[in-house]
């Protein structure tokens, strides 16, 4: 890992405090929102497909005991990483700046990987392999000619327990799993500079102990006489979270490709002026504020600066207006 003498750095003043908080409450609120919608979703009916009694892909037994239950999962793809990165941090680069980009990065993958899941869930709809148990059909029910059967059909009095038997698809432990641990993957390969050409196999397999947990969690979804989950189910779910988990990664850390990987991006803010000498020859000494510095955290990247939306936009008008104007006087 990569390990840097830190130089001692004046004190960081009230304004600049202010501003940075203020620079990236959006991405913490946006962030919060998306969370508490993650649980708003799950309070949907939502649609629920018909399905066929004679299907035997959705007869397997309903299981009461989870091999990774739900308490268990937020351990493995949030409790862990969250515990595990700062850790990581303090033994190579020693930033708080990089811990704040972290957490934030690792709820941001869990929030957007369940909030898609979520949606995903209600509107498409999928039967579980276990909704004919979990349904309770009454005995001797056979599906309408040329048609299939709907959950009128159930004697199931627990509609909590029915509702979630039409949210197969994605698998929810997947994405969330692969979000979390995905994040913890992206993370450390960034430490330790997996793509740095040198062909290191122990970076390769400490990169992918997270991602082998989260596909332990995957599988465990359709083991035994459980089938909580169709394959197609899982495999979509874990590539979901592994997605939102990279989207988040890029959003606060450079390029695993980059020399500087194992640093964070540098806040969005610009750096304190400071103000040095500048000697003439006919005045002894002139004081004159440098511009501010893009990096506004030693030990951070300089975010690649393109400019505000509305100056983007102003100048692709501009470059547009130009062009018109040259096709008009070539023709």
């Amino acid at each position: 890992m990569y390990n840097h003498r830190r130089e001692r750095k004046p004190p960081v003043s009230a304004t600049r405090k202010r501003k940075l908080l203020l620079s990236y409450a959006p991405d913490w609120i946006i962030t919060i929102l998306l969370g508490v919608l993650f649980f708003l979703l799950d309070r949907i009916h939502g649609f629920w497909r018909d399905f066929s009694v004679d299907d035997t892909s959705l007869r397997h037994p309903y299981a009461v005991h989870e091999r990774v239950p739900t308490f268990a999962l937020v351990l493995i793809c949030f409790v862990a990483p969250l515990l595990i990165q700062p850790v990581i941090n303090l033994l190579s680069i020693r930033s708080w700046w990089d811990f704040h980009n972290a957490t934030l990065g690792l709820i941001l993958s869990l929030a957007m990987a369940g909030v898609v899941t979520q949606f995903t869930k209600v509107t498409v709809g999928r039967p579980r392999p276990d909704v004919i148990d979990r349904c309770q059909p009454p005995s001797g029910t056979i599906d309408p000619t040329f048609g299939l059967s709907t959950a009128a059909i159930c004697t199931q009095t627990d509609m909590s327990l029915l509702k979630d038997g039409f949210r197969s698809f994605p698998s929810g432990h997947s994405s969330l799993s692969f979000a979390g641990l995905g994040f913890l993957a992206f993370y450390v390969a960034g430490k330790l500079h997996l793509f740095d050409h040198k062909g290191h196999i122990g970076k390769v397999w400490l990169f992918l102990a997270p991602f082998s947990g989260a596909a332990l969690v995957a599988i465990s979804r359709t083991m035994d006489y459980r089938r909580k989950y169709h394959w197609q189910d899982v495999f979509i779910g874990s590539i979901l979270g592994t997605v939102m988990a990279y989207f988040s990664y890029r959003q606060y850390y450079p390029s695993l490709s980059s020399e500087l990987c194992h640093q964070p991006y540098s806040p969005r803010i610009a750096r304190e002026p400071e103000v040095l000498p500048l000697h003439h020859r006919h005045q002894h000494s002139e004081t004159s504020a440098l511009p501010p510095r893009t990096s506004a955290q030693d030990g951070t990247v300089p975010r690649p600066d393109p400019g505000s939306l509305t100056e983007l936009w102003g100048n692709n008008a501009r470059v547009e207006t130009s062009e018109y104007h040259s096709e008009s006087q070539s023709d």
